[in-house]
């Protein structure tokens, strides 16, 4: 009996490794960065077979005999997208794609021809890079209004979203799921308003964020009283010309003084 067990342990020590092999399992990346479908062997065997295929219709992108000692990836297949960026390691049959695309994105599916076959699933995202987005004002010149209006942007984007937050907080959000467009986030703020905003660019994966500089987007319109006087709104212009009223009393004084 004793041997019995040890004899049926062996005999499964390579396929116990795979577990839920009808699972299919995500793998998300940033465009750029190296995408590796593990098999979770340890070491293949003498007499396994290994095919990979990718989308739907299948296409055969590589195979492992491993008896006759072949490792072959089809790099031209199933519309040359994978060209020169295939690697198969020969130890456990793991498939690498380098330099990932987006349009790498796909079911990718290992079969194993072992003692017996399994089927092993990968459903792989590769995420586009996300730009920085940009804040804009709506006002060419400047605002006589007590608030400013704001427009957070980002261009050719998919599967992201799109958020502006006040002191961490969430204000607004907008997403995009499936094509490439732009998208654009209104934000209204008062001028009185000392809060730090920031709008933030996001994917599963990864963000982009920009923050709010409010007095370089804003400007009050000055103020004509009725007596034909400009008087400014922001406070900046304000004290300079206190600053130079008071200069000139001081000149004043001096010059009375001085007869």
């Amino acid at each position: 009996m004793f041997c019995s067990i040890v004899f049926c342990s062996l005999c499964f020590w390579h396929l116990v490794v795979f577990v839920n092999s009808d699972a299919v399992k995500t793998v998300s990346v940033t465009e750029g960065d190296t995408v590796t479908l593990q098999t979770n062997v340890t070491q293949l065997q003498e007499k396994d077979l290994i095919s990979w295929t990718f989308g739907h219709p299948e296409s055969r992108i590589a195979e492992i005999n491993k008896e006759a000692g072949n490792f072959s990836t089809y790099d031209d297949v199933p519309d040359g997208r994978f060209r020169n960026r295939l690697k198969l390691d020969h130890q456990t049959g793991s498939l690498n794609i380098t330099n990932s695309r987006p349009t790498d994105s796909g079911l990718y599916e290992m079969t194993l021809k072992s003692k017996k076959e399994n089927t092993f699933k990968f459903s792989v995202t590769v995420y586009a890079r996300l730009p920085v987005p940009v804040i804009s004002s709506n006002f060419s010149q400047c605002s006589s209004s007590s608030s400013c209006s704001l427009v957070c942007s980002s261009v050719n984007v998919d599967h992201a979203t799109l958020f502006w937050y006040k002191r961490n907080h969430f204000v607004s959000s907008i997403t995009v799921s499936d094509l490439s467009i732009n998208l654009s986030l209104p934000l209204e703020v008062e001028y009185q308003d000392k809060n730090t905003y920031s709008c933030v660019l996001k994917n599963p994966i990864s963000n982009q964020t920009r923050h709010l500089n409010f007095t370089q987007l804003c400007h009050t319109c000055p103020v004509v009283s009725s007596e034909g006087h400009t008087h400014c709104c922001d406070s900046v212009e304000a004290v300079l010309r206190l600053v130079i009223s008071a200069l000139m009393g001081v000149a004043a004084v001096t010059a009375i003084v001085g007869q």
